[in-house]
């Protein structure tokens, strides 16, 4: 694997990068051989964050949520600014260098990966010309597909999570070839649900005010909620209190994280109030929902 940057790591963002050992074994495996990660992360606000490589030994994806940054790549170093919206796209073997802007430091996605089919999976998103650059725009779901690959960091050493992980990239490139359509599309709507989303997605581990998300895409709170609520039926807040307790339901259902933990993933100190707030949203208190998944309860009981 090409080696990560050696940015310092902040506490709002994650750099995972998978065991030696397990690689092996996905390299190996009929499930696995032909796409697998190598490594994901989420840097938030990056500011000062640089890499160059002369030589790349497997695929790197980079999705550009906020801020700017600067791209030169191939051999006589052709430049591009990237923009919110635009996913670089390196395949093995192209000299790079990229970097953000100091004033205006982007956030990102990035994921290197590998596999068999690896250069496969890349063709089919149609790149312009020798440009490594799409610019896809902000999307939720794909968003979330990032962070479920996020989630494989969490596995440790468990073969079928890496497994899993293997083919929710598949997910994710495949998902990346549909959207390329519906970038002119999105670009024309009055008002930028998938920024909006987007932004939720990222920050589902803290909280965040309407001032926020409606500077986001550049209009006052009064105008933003309105249109908000003409587009969605409901208010942009408690859409992000849905998304919130949609992630706890999640990790409910996957870890084994106490209450207290899971409140705290989803930008709750108090556990009593993000207890609360699941049993409005839900009708249950988390205790039940684990339990029912569990099979030591059923929703009918009092």
């Amino acid at each position: 694997m090409s080696t990560p940057s050696s940015w310092p790591l902040p506490s709002e963002s994650i750099r995972f990068v998978l065991p030696r050992k397990m690689v092996s074994r996905l390299r190996e495996h009929p499930l696995s051989e032909q796409l697998y990660p190598l490594g994901v992360g989420y840097y938030q606000l990056a500011r000062g964050h640089a890499m160059q490589r002369e030589q790349h030994d497997d695929y790197l994806l980079i999705y550009c949520l906020e801020g700017a940054g600067k791209l030169e790549y191939g051999e006589k170093g052709k430049r591009r600014i990237i923009r919110p919206g635009d996913l670089i796209v390196l395949p093995r073997n192209t000299p790079h260098h990229y970097w953000t802007e100091q004033k205006n430091p982007w956030s990102i996605y990035w994921i290197h990966f590998d596999g068999s089919l690896a250069q496969d999976f890349l063709d089919q998103l149609e790149t312009e010309g020798d440009s490594p650059v799409l610019s896809l725009g902000i999307h939720s779901r794909l968003v979330t597909d990032f962070e479920a690959l996020l989630d494989a960091r969490q596995a440790r050493h468990h073969l079928a999570s890496y497994l899993h992980s293997a083919n929710q990239l598949r997910q994710l490139l495949t998902h990346i070839a549909l959207l390329r359509p519906l970038a002119r599309q999105q670009q024309e709507e009055a008002l930028d649900l998938e920024k909006v989303h987007s932004l939720m997605q990222t920050r589902l581990h803290e909280q965040l005010d309407v001032e926020t998300l409606a500077a986001a895409v550049s209009l006052s709170k009064f105008h933003f909620i309105k249109k908000y609520k003409t587009l969605t039926g409901t208010t942009p807040i408690n859409h992000f209190i849905q998304l919130k307790i949609e992630r706890a339901c999640h990790l409910l259902d996957v870890t084994n994280k106490g209450i207290k933990e899971i409140a705290w993933a989803v930008g709750y100190e108090d556990a009593y109030y993000f207890s609360r707030i699941f049993r409005k949203m839900m009708g249950i208190s988390p205790t039940r929902y684990r339990e029912m998944r569990l099979g030591r309860s059923s929703y009918t009981e009092d």
